[in-house]
Order: C-alpha cells, then structure tokens, then sequence
C-alpha cells in the first residue's frame, strides 16, 4: 500500500497522478460555475456524485483504514494496536461534527464569522493535502487511480456544495482557491519528500472520520431533498465498478 522508496518510482507514476492532482484541482476550481447544480430541490446530478461518494466511503476507505491497521500491527507486532486507527478516524469525526455543530449554534453567521470559515476551510485543506500526497505516493494501477480519482473528486464536489451554502462570498473569493493550492501542494510534497508511514496512516484515519461524517450528512438527511433514484444510480454505478475491477 505504501511505496516510500523513490528509487522504485517510474515517470509514468509522477505523469499519472500529476494528471488526477489536476483533476481534483479542476473540481474545485469550477464547482461554483456548474449552474445546473444549483437547484431545489436538490440536483439529480449532485444526489449522483453523494452516491458514489458514500460507496467510495465505504467501499474504499473502511478497506483502506483496515489496510493501515493491519500495517501498524504488523510494525509493532501487536494485534491490539489496530484498535488504534479506529479510534483515530472517531477523533475526526468528533472535530469535523463539532465544527458544524458551532457553526449551526452560533449567534453570528457562518458568513461573518471567520472563526468558522478558516476551520472549516483548514481541515478540508489538510484532508486535500494528504489527498495529494498519497495519490503519488502510494503504489496505484491506473485503473485503482482512476477510481479513486473519481470517487475522491464528486466528494469534493458534494464538499463544495455544502461549503459555498455555509460561506457563499468567501468561499468563492477565497476557500475553494486555498483548497486548490493545499491538493497541488500535497502532491508536490510527495514528489520530494515520504512523511513516516505511521504519521501518514494518523492524519488519513483523522480526517477520514470527517470524510465519512460529511458523506453522509450532506446527502441522507430528508431536508435536503435529496433525488433518490440518482443517489441510488450513484451508489450502485460506483460500487460495481469497485466490485469488479
């Protein structure tokens, strides 16, 4: 799972997730200029992208937090240190609910307050950062890339959906570019550099309990009249795919 000897790295890796690193930057660059996901009730084409976020959810990174369990065990021989990494992703999901339970309770708005639009904005900058450190340098075939590509990018796209209804003008001004700058900068930073694996494994089991709070918030809730069908055209599209290859 983890490759962190860049003798063993060849220039078709470096292109192909250069190529996904643009992808996502793309994501987030544009969002906010795709018109026909802003509708209510909520986009069929949004309720899609929650379907393959939620099977990416639990279909890639349960497995992947399972793989970083099994590793550390492995490290420190010592089966009861797998309990670790689950405890860890419990954590992210604990500070990633808190942050939106303060901003639904606060006496300013999430708009005015830049308390609450920098947190928001700094954790989901760390996840796209780790994000694009691990595209290049864990070991990925192209069709294992490809499919994280893209179920890592409609979550961003259902990330960004949530955070430009939080913060309209300062994220279009100023967060989706920060997030811009955190994936490119993540991937530049495994061009040169490898982070310890256990470090690696800790910041992608914390904020994978964010990830997988947010997955589920933004598109289950019955207020957010989510389409059904396509969520579920979503789901199935997604984890067939993932089932197969």
């Amino acid at each position: 799972m983890w490759d962190s000897n860049f003798d063993d790295w060849s220039s078709n890796r470096l292109l192909t997730s250069a190529i996904a690193t643009t992808l996502l930057v793309v994501v987030h660059a544009s969002a906010g200029k795709l018109k026909f996901l802003n509708t209510r009730p909520r986009s069929r084409w949004l309720s899609l992208a929650g379907g393959v976020a939620v099977s990416y959810a639990l279909l890639h990174l349960l497995p992947e937090l399972a793989e970083y369990a099994r590793a550390i065990s492995e490290q420190f021989d010592r089966s009861g240190v797998t309990h670790v990494i689950y405890a860890i992703a419990l954590a992210g999901l604990v500070v990633f609910y808190g942050i939106d339970w303060y901003a639904e309770r606060s006496e300013t708005s999430a708009e005015e307050s830049s308390t609450l639009f920098w947190s928001h904005v700094a954790i989901f900058a760390a996840y796209n950062a780790i994000t694009g450190y691990v595209l290049v340098r864990e070991d990925r075939s192209l069709s294992q890339l490809s499919l994280y590509t893209i179920g890592i990018g409609l979550h961003f796209l259902v990330n960004d959906d949530a955070l430009r209804r939080h913060y309209p003008d300062r994220y279009h001004r100023v967060g989706r570019w920060v997030l811009v700058l955190a994936v490119a900068a993540g991937w530049g930073l495994g061009t040169v550099t490898s982070v310890h694996d256990l470090l690696t494994a800790g910041l992608t089991a914390f904020l994978a309990g964010g990830i997988l709070l947010n997955t589920f918030k933004e598109e289950l809730p019955a207020q957010r009249e989510s389409r059904f069908g396509s969520f579920v055209i979503g789901c199935v599209l997604y984890a067939t795919v993932i089932l197969i290859s």
